[in-house]
């Protein structure tokens, strides 16, 4: 699939959303305090090489370790089948 500027555009934006969404429901869902009373937390979506695509605007000090956690999961984790996501 090729996209234009646009399209580039677009997708960003839709993948931004996603992160954005990924991280209300974090906060709408937490017990603790620190997240949903102060948002303490951080939402990104990371393709299958572990690459950041997206991140939410909550706290993104988080974003630094967040690389890290991920590649520790893809070291620990077996191989991901397709359509598999975590």
């Amino acid at each position: 699939m090729t996209l234009d500027a646009v399209g580039i555009e677009v997708m960003g934006h839709a993948f931004a959303s996603v992160a954005e969404e990924m991280g209300l429901v974090l906060i709408h869902s937490a017990v603790s305090p620190n997240i949903r009373e102060r948002r303490d937390c951080s939402a990104a979506l990371f393709d299958a090489a572990g690459e950041m695509i997206a991140q939410a605007a909550h706290i993104p000090v988080h974003l630094g370790a967040m690389y890290e956690s991920v590649a520790a999961v893809r070291a620990l984790a077996p191989a991901p089948l397709p359509g598999d996501l975590f």
